[in-house]
């Protein structure tokens, strides 16, 4: 007989977070019957199948990571369908060398070669062929960030980011999820594309913060009777003000010299409003004409990163077809997160026959606001700004986006702005779009760790170009019982261009 005990606690070996890591087998030897049922669906062993392939005999049974609902225990073979699975080629263009190992945000928390980059690569090379999608697949996968920090270090140029995103359309198409994490997941993504919906929420949210009622409830100890993910989602919630609206054409200031296309966001314009009202003064101040559509709505890179296609497509249709006809030199996008999928259209609406061009030709115009102004030359003057200021590399900017060098030169050109760099910048600070209210465990480590190294560099504010990020790190200081004053670059270099003391970015 084999005595041994596979079912220890994961938080005494791999991952805590972890769906599958406590998986009790039987221990007599498997039959003849369980090994060739579980070749003819494609796995290895019965081992490798979840209990309802054999519900009647009883083969395997699963358990759940710490904190979590218990997920299906269903499983589907083939694991991807015909439409857009991770390609082959892309799969194999790794050589395993491990060079993303110690940039991977989940490899450096749990030690876990499937949550490692070059893991789930070869879990997707699994699933092409050889093994069914079950929960354990769908769990590391999940736990990817998205972040991309694998990309900027693969010396091979391995495209990890199409990978995944084809990995998750599947996952979403094919994987029945837990009806409690569905739930939570369409409650996310019927309110945060929608500004409409967003600025409803917005008012009872500005009544709870007035009178403090999170506060109250923290010291009674009520928050900690919530749900670990509604929990993490207040404890995000930014302070709201007065939201301010951009016009829809803002005229330069002097000559003409570009006229573009300005793109509001979603979280960005009910939750950061000051920072477009800022973006769009530096922009008329850099001598550009900036046209803000009054229609145009979400862009669609949520959905997108958590494999919502058919969601996303209508948001890129959409967004197409209101800036196409205005006349635009280029397109600016001052979020992180939605300026990487805005210069993806073009690869994402491969398909569609009449929008694949304008996609294309619409992602040719977009620039991320610090690269349109280092590109453009900076020609308003910039007033002092004595102060250290930690910048913080958003990865969806220099990740994604290969974006470092501009936002860091757009800072030191403010005269007395002193830039300070925070230790491992390549870390993920556990926000990445969705996941820090789906994943709020690791990404609580996560933005722990970065918060202390912010707080390291010994700066008096951060700055950092994705409210994602802003929304993270201000979470974290908090919970350790500090603050620093956030800024997105292009508020640092509005106050500088207005001729505003710096206590104006140090009072925020």
């Amino acid at each position: 007989m084999d005595n041994r005990n596979d079912s220890l606690d994961p938080r005494q070996s791999g991952n805590p977070y972890d769906a599958m890591d406590a998986t009790e087998r039987r221990t007599d030897p498997s039959t003849a019957q369980d090994q060739a049922g579980a070749q003819a669906v494609g796995a290895g062993s019965p081992q490798d199948l979840p209990d309802d392939t054999f519900a009647s005999r009883g083969a395997v049974r699963q358990t759940v990571g710490i904190g979590r609902s218990t997920e299906t225990g269903s499983y589907v073979f083939p694991a991807f369908d015909d439409h857009h699975p991770p390609e082959k080629d892309l799969i194999d263009d790794c050589v395993h060398c491990g060079f993303c190992l110690p940039t991977c945000p989940t490899y450096v928390l749990f030690g876990e070669e499937m949550d490692s980059p070059r893991g789930r690569i070869y879990l997707m090379n699994k699933a092409l062929t050889e093994e069914p999608m079950n929960d354990q697949m769908v769990r590391h996968w999940d736990l990817c960030l998205g972040c991309m920090a694998c990309v900027t270090a693969c010396p091979s140029g391995v495209q990890y980011d199409k990978l995944i995103e084809a990995t998750r359309g599947q996952i979403e198409r094919r994987y029945q999820r837990s009806p409690q994490d569905r739930a939570f997941r369409e409650m996310i993504f019927q309110l945060f594309p929608y500004p409409n919906r967003l600025r409803l929420a917005a008012a009872p949210l500005k009544l709870y913060q007035r009178f403090g009622i999170g506060d109250r409830l923290r010291k009674a100890g009520v928050m900690d009777m919530l749900p670990k993910r509604l929990k993490a989602m207040e404890a995000l919630m930014p302070m709201l003000t007065e939201q301010q609206e951009v016009p829809e054409v803002t005229a330069p200031v002097g000559e003409k010299r570009r006229r573009v296309g300005f793109i509001k966001g979603c979280v960005q314009r009910v939750f950061f409003s000051d920072v477009n009202s800022a973006t769009v003064r530096v922009l008329a101040a850099e001598g550009c004409e900036v046209v803000a559509p009054k229609g145009q709505g979400c862009c669609g890179a949520l959905s997108v990163h958590a494999g919502r296609e058919e969601e996303f497509q209508r948001f890129a249709r959409n967004l197409i077809d209101e800036f196409e006809d205005q006349g635009l030199d280029n397109i600016i996008i001052n979020a992180a997160g939605c300026g990487s999928t805005l210069k993806e259209y073009g690869y994402l609406l491969r398909d569609d026959a009449e929008y694949a061009e304008r996609a294309s030709a619409f992602a040719a115009k977009v620039r991320d606001v610090t690269e349109f102004i280092q590109e453009l030359g900076p020609v308003a003057e910039r007033h002092p700004l004595p102060v250290s200021a930690a910048y913080h590399d958003a990865c969806h900017l220099g990740h994604s986006q290969g974006i470092r060098r501009q936002p860091r030169q757009t800072l030191k050109q403010i005269p007395g702005m002193e830039v300070r760099e925070i230790k491992e910048a390549e870390l993920c600070c556990g926000s990445a779009g969705i996941y820090n209210m789906v994943e709020p465990e690791p990404a609580t480590e996560l933005g722990d760790r970065k918060a202390k190294n912010v707080l390291n560099t010994g700066a008096r504010m951060v700055v950092t170009s994705n409210p994602g990020c802003m929304l993270q790190i201000q979470a974290s200081l908090k919970r350790m019982g500090e603050s620093m004053p956030m800024a997105h670059p292009m508020e640092v270099l509005d106050a500088s261009i207005r001729g505003e003391p710096v206590e104006t970015l140090l009072r925020q």
